[in-house]
């Protein structure tokens, strides 16, 4: 269940990391709303997840997950650039993030 959590964590990470881009330095009400749920209820479910995982693991999988998130809906919403490297290392960041939960014991 804390495998669980901790997904729709960094879900939820990637929803308030995009919407930092819609609240228009938070001066658009609604985007700001929803993205200050999404950092609560993100930080919550890690928090949860962290009861049980590792706090190494289920915080460097949170990460990763927002991190990779966030690149491909910056590329996909924002035309943000795709590069070779770019691909390389999001790619890479899969992988760690792969390897955390492989290497985590639970």
């Amino acid at each position: 269940m804390a495998w669980v959590l901790l997904i729709i964590a960094g879900l939820l990470e990637v929803g308030w990391a995009i919407g930092l881009k819609y609240t228009d330095g938070f001066t658009k009400l609604v985007p700001t709303v929803l993205t200050i749920f999404a950092i609560i209820a993100s930080m919550g479910l890690l928090g949860k997840a962290a009861q049980t995982l590792p706090i190494g693991t289920a915080y460097g999988v949170w990460v990763g997950i927002g991190a990779v998130g966030a690149a491909v809906l910056g590329i996909v919403l924002f035309k943000e650039p795709v590069t070779p490297l770019r691909i390389v290392f999001m790619v890479m960041m899969i992988v760690s993030i792969i390897g955390m939960k492989a290497t985590s014991g639970h």
